[in-house]
């Protein structure tokens, strides 16, 4: 059977990542995404390998633009100011991008060079901003760490419509970035 034309990799990925987005994570089905394009399931074969060969284009299509998101977002930032502009960009792209988001928090596999990559410049941008606060290589990657556990949780959260209190999510949301903030710089006090 002739490739559909016009029928592509990017293509089936991007309507897996609507998918994702709108439907949730367990409506990435060969057959879902077939019916999206209007084409029959055999058809995608022509483009991909498989479904594990969606996910994990879905994975490195969320890193890249969460990367994006986050380098824009702190672009000529520095420490406080990077870190909140960091943290909001984070927050934002789970809100706009629940399904894809899913497929960004596993670290990648060995063989997973691009993947890899991306992930790598994540780690890069965020030490570089944890570089001003002085910090050792080893309290940068704590830091790290510490932060993607905040806005993970926190975000997790939001999306299950956890915080049902009449106090302002956006206040919590400040004073728990403002804690990380405080607690980077007492750990710089102890390499000093």
């Amino acid at each position: 059977m002739s490739p559909r034309v016009g029928l592509d990799q990017k293509m089936i990925v991007n309507v897996a990542a609507q998918l994702a987005d709108t439907e949730g994570v367990e409506s990435i089905t060969l057959a879902n995404i077939a019916k999206k394009l209007n084409v029959r399931p055999p058809s995608l074969f022509n483009h991909i390998q498989g479904l594990p060969s969606v996910k994990k284009e879905l994975a490195l299509l969320g890193m890249t633009i969460l990367y994006e998101k986050l380098k824009v977002a702190s672009n000529n930032k520095t420490k406080d100011e990077a870190i909140f502009a960091l943290a909001d960009a984070y927050v934002n792209f789970v809100k706009e991008h629940p399904g894809l988001y899913q497929f960004t928090i596993k670290a990648p596999e060995t063989d997973e060079k691009e993947l890899e990559k991306v992930s790598n410049q994540i780690i890069t941008l965020l030490s570089d901003i944890l570089t001003a606060y002085g910090l050792s290589n080893e309290d940068k990657i704590h830091g790290i760490r510490a932060l993607r556990s905040i806005l993970h949780g926190f975000s997790s959260l939001v999306q299950m419509g956890a915080f049902g209190l009449q106090i302002s999510v956006k206040d919590s949301f400040q004073l728990m970035i403002e804690g990380y903030i405080e607690s980077l710089k007492r750990l710089a006090q102890k390499n000093t």
